[in-house]
């Protein structure tokens, strides 16, 4: 536990500096904002007590609003995220259960299980993320637009980089 533990810091800086000085300076038309910096909270493993999935994710999120200056946006929608990770790990589980020793990540399941995993997760970021920021409902439709183009987007981004990290399982 204590070798992970730089690692995951390490992960998180990296993260936070990519989300904030390269993707938040991205905008297709405003309807595409890739945020992967949810996959931290994706990637964390299995055994993540539940109190401290909801205070990493605070942090994440907290960091990425101090940045962007979005009083609290990406907070809440990240700790809503970690708040449906137990669930959704639940109901998609293989049969046997996640082995030990493993995280959720492409290497370990594979493509269609971490598609899924991640597509609910980041679909359900994106969605409280981009309905909190708008706060009406008289956008409906041109918001679900936006939920639906930038978690295609994310998620794109967040399977690249599974397949990298997948290909130098040595790194650390």
């Amino acid at each position: 536990m204590s070798k992970t533990v730089p690692r995951y810091l390490l992960n998180f800086i990296l993260l936070v500096l990519l989300q904030v000085f390269v993707l938040n300076n991205i905008q297709f038309s405003g309807y595409i904002n890739p945020y992967i910096y949810v996959v931290f909270i994706l990637t964390l493993p299995f055994e993540t007590p539940k109190w401290l999935l909801l205070v990493i994710a605070f942090l994440l999120g907290i960091t990425i609003d101090l940045f962007s200056n979005t009083l609290g946006m990406h907070s809440s929608a990240t700790v809503f995220m970690a708040f449906l990770r137990p669930f959704v790990l639940n109901i998609i589980a293989p049969r046997d259960g996640y082995e030990s020793e493993t995280y959720p990540q492409l290497k370990y399941y594979g493509g269609t299980w971490f598609l899924k995993y991640s597509a609910i997760l980041v679909f359900a970021h994106h969605l409280f993320l981009f309905y909190i920021e708008v706060f009406r409902f008289s956008d409906f439709f041109a918001t679900l637009l936006r939920v639906i183009l930038s978690s295609s987007f994310s998620i794109i981004l967040i399977l690249i980089g599974q397949y990298f990290y997948r290909k130098d399982t040595k790194r650390f």
